[in-house]
């Protein structure tokens, strides 16, 4: 899926779902830096099917042990549209952004500061650096990264399979689950909204947190317009995900702009009490 391809699905959405156009219209300058985007000096991680499968077999993404070597420069234009949103979600974030900027020019915060770790997207550093909330920090990762991540694991996608990898993380990046989709026949496949990965996982398992517990498990239906669209939650991690059935909604966008283009649904999962580790709008404004 090609940030272009991206864009036009997302005006597509946008004009399906005119009553949200004021809400959503914060997304608007981040499909257009991501389309100005260029890669540079940036190359695609070039390992081969047995590299990528004997860190997919220990649990491991492929980015913990090949990072990619994305400069400050090659970020800067991405940085500053993920910033200029937050501040019009929520204008007090400015005084944290400006020390964020600050440390950034001055290269105590790198690129590599806003890659996933186990848990979290993003490291400590961000918050420290800066004071932002973690939800805010993982907010800017997502908006910067997404071009340069996906260009760098372009040649690995090929080499995933359903069977080598059972985790609730991506395989490439190792960000949250960002997304779940039932395809065509009963299969789940699970969105990276940091990278543009996908990978199948297990219906009756929380990818939060792995519980098998059917008890724990709870689906929570949306309005009748939003047939096809469920919130699954796990009473486990309280944790939620959006999932949509595309054998119900076939006509459906891709993942990223069905969950950005869905923050009711998010709301809807919050009043009832659960939280997810991708940011919402909710968290930011």
């Amino acid at each position: 899926m090609t940030i272009a391809s991206l864009k036009e699905e997302w005006a597509d959405l946008l004009s399906r779902r005119a009553e949200l156009r004021g809400t959503l219209s914060v997304y608007d300058d981040l499909f257009d830096a991501w389309e100005r985007w260029t890669p540079g000096r940036l190359t695609p991680l070039g390992w081969g099917r047995e590299d990528c499968r004997r860190r997919w077999e220990r649990g491991v993404p492929l980015l913990a042990d090949a990072p990619p070597p994305i400069r400050a420069d090659e970020l800067e234009e991405l940085l500053a549209a993920a910033m200029e949103r937050v501040v019009v979600l929520a204008n007090d974030a400015r005084p944290s952004l400006g020390r964020l900027a600050e440390a950034w020019d001055r290269g105590e915060i790198a690129p590599a500061a806003l890659f996933p770790a186990p848990g979290r997207v993003g490291s400590r550093a961000v918050e420290e650096a800066s004071g932002l909330a973690p939800e805010v920090a993982a907010f800017l990762a997502y908006g910067c990264l997404r071009p340069a991540l996906d260009h760098y694991f372009t040649e690995c996608r090929q080499h995933l399979d359903e069977h080598v990898w059972k985790v609730g993380v991506c395989p490439f990046c190792g960000s949250p689950a960002g997304f779940s989709d039932v395809l065509e026949h009963g299969q789940r496949r699970l969105a990276c909204h940091l990278c543009g990965g996908g990978w199948t996982f297990a219906r009756t398992r929380c990818p939060h947190c792995g519980n098998e517990r059917s008890r724990d498990l709870v689906r929570l239906e949306p309005e009748d317009r939003d047939q096809g669209y469920l919130i699954l939650g796990c009473n486990g991690c309280k944790a939620y995900l959006k999932e949509l059935d595309r054998r119900v909604r076939w006509n459906a966008q891709s993942a990223l702009v069905e969950d950005w283009g869905s923050p009711h649904l998010d709301l809807v999962a919050s009043r009832a009490g659960y939280w997810r580790p991708v940011p919402t709008l909710l968290q930011l404004a």
